[in-house]
Parts: structure tokens; sequence; C-alpha cells
């Protein structure tokens, strides 16, 4: 039985609020959900949430690999579609927020920093994107994202994707029990300043699992957020890195589009992880 399934006892809630066994109270989990908001996840669901995590891997690795010089974007975020679909998951993007955000996955081109929308522009030689997915499968989120380059793209972008994927492997590097979620910060932006680009700071990692957004936020620049990591913790990190200035725009026709003030490219790579016992556990791996 699946945790979203009606309950066998015929209450007609579903089987995760009615007779799904009920761990017992633990003062650390308490503790967490009292003091920071954040969820320490059970056994079971760390394991929904890997095979969430996984399946978005999936889409996200076969979605780019059909990115080609001549596709839509739209084409792209239809790609995703018909997977998620036929595997019965849902795009956790798909209507989230205010306005309602209008497609599936999320595909940003050069300059946009996030939340670009995909549309009718065809990728063209010189361009490079994120793309950005999250699944809902049977009720648990993933969430990942992943850089395209497309034929040849000059020194400034390489830099951006490389500094942004660099970024987020020393991120994850650190990650253990007794680490600070300000690590996280540090480990990102004293590289990237090294490489002379800036980190964005209106846009944030979070928790992500039982929900598509959780506590806590998880900041790529330094910060004070001295939460130390335990057990049972599950975020995104997910650097957004600009060539230029750190300052985006949101475009005041769509409400989501976020580009860089200056028109200098960003990037952006992403994974889910779980913080374990002995290190951590890269739930999306695979996913670039």
């Amino acid at each position: 039985m699946k945790r979203n399934d009606p309950c066998w006892c015929g209450s007609g809630q579903k089987w995760k609020k009615c007779c799904a066994p009920v761990a017992p109270p633990n003062e650390l989990t308490d503790r967490y959900k009292s003091q920071y908001q954040i969820i320490l996840k059970s056994p079971e669901q760390i394991e929904g949430i890997r095979r969430a995590c996984q399946f978005s891997a999936q889409v996200l690795r076969d979605t780019c690999a059909h990115a080609k010089a001549g596709i839509t974007t739209d084409e792209l975020n239809t790609f995703a579609a018909d997977q998620m679909r036929a595997a019965g998951a849902t795009a956790a993007a798909l209507g989230y927020g205010q306005p309602p955000y209008p497609k599936g996955i999320c595909i940003s081109l050069n300059e946009v920093i996030c939340h670009g929308i995909a549309d009718e522009r065809p990728l063209q030689d010189g361009d490079i994107a994120n793309i950005d997915v999250a699944c809902v499968l049977d009720g648990y989120y993933g969430d990942c994202s992943a850089m395209i380059t497309i034929g040849s793209i000059d020194e400034e972008k390489q830099r951006v994707v490389d500094v942004a994927r660099i970024g987020l492997e020393r991120a994850i590097a650190i990650l253990r029990p007794g680490a600070l979620v300000s690590d996280v910060g540090e480990a990102i932006e004293s590289y990237a300043e090294d490489q002379g680009c800036s980190v964005v700071r209106d846009f944030v990692g979070h928790g992500v699992g039982l929900h598509f957004h959780e506590a806590p936020q998880v900041p790529h620049c330094r910060n004070r957020v001295n939460i130390p990591l335990v057990e049972g913790m599950t975020f995104t990190i997910e650097p957004m890195i600009n060539a230029g200035v750190v300052e985006g725009i949101v475009d005041p026709l769509d409400g989501w589009t976020v580009r860089t003030a200056d028109g200098k490219p960003s990037a952006q790579w992403e994974h889910t992880v779980l913080i374990t016992e002995g290190g951590c556990e890269v739930l999306t791996s695979g996913s670039k």
C-alpha cells in the first residue's frame, strides 16, 4: 500500500493519515521540528524520497540528452511531461505559486538566473541553459537541475557553468552531521569569488521530500544560518552563479523569469542530498 492510497480500514482517509505505522517519539526529531521547523525523515520516508529523486534525476538526464540546436524549450518541457505521465508522476512546478507557474519544468537560458518559462524559442549554437526538474512520485518529492551547452559557447559562459558545478561539488564535500548550514554558503562563495563570479542571494536551497519546499533555507553565499546538520535531513543545494553583478530582475510580465541585471550569463546545478550517519548521500546522483 502506498502512503497516499485510501486506507484499507475504510475510514476514507489516506493510509499515511490513518493506519500507517507511527514511529515512536524521538527527542532530536521533536526538537528540530519545534526549534527549526525541520522534518527529520524516517527510514520509510527516506526510501520514498530516494525513489522520487532517482526518478527526477532520470527525467532530467533524458531531457538534457534530448536537447540540441533547433529543439524548442517547449518541446523539452513536453518531453519531460510525457515521461512523468508515463510513470504516474506529476510535475511539482506546474501550477505552483502566484501567479501559478505555467510549465512542468524550468528552463533558464543564458542570462536567466532561474524560473525560465519554456516557449517556442529554439535552442541555438552558443546557448547555455539550466534545466530544473522536480517530480512528485507516490507523494514524495525529488528536485534536481543541470546545465546544458549547445554547440560552441564562449569563455564567459563556460566559466559560470564550471564554477556553479564545482561550487555544488565543494558544498556536498563538507556535508556531515555537525557541520552547519552556513558551511554550505562558505564553501560555494569562497570558490566563486576566487573565480571572479558572484553568488545569487535572493534564491536559496531548501528542505524537500514530503513537501516541495520545507525548512531549512540553505543560502549559497556567506550567512549566519548556524543550524547543525543531523542525520535524516533532506534538502537541495542549487548555487546560482553570475558572471557579473549579483542582482537579478524579475520579469514584470510573467512574474517568474529572473534575469541578471547586467545581461551577463548565469548558471546553476542542483542536487537533493540526505544527511547520513557518516556523511551524506546524493539522492539525485546520476542527474548530470
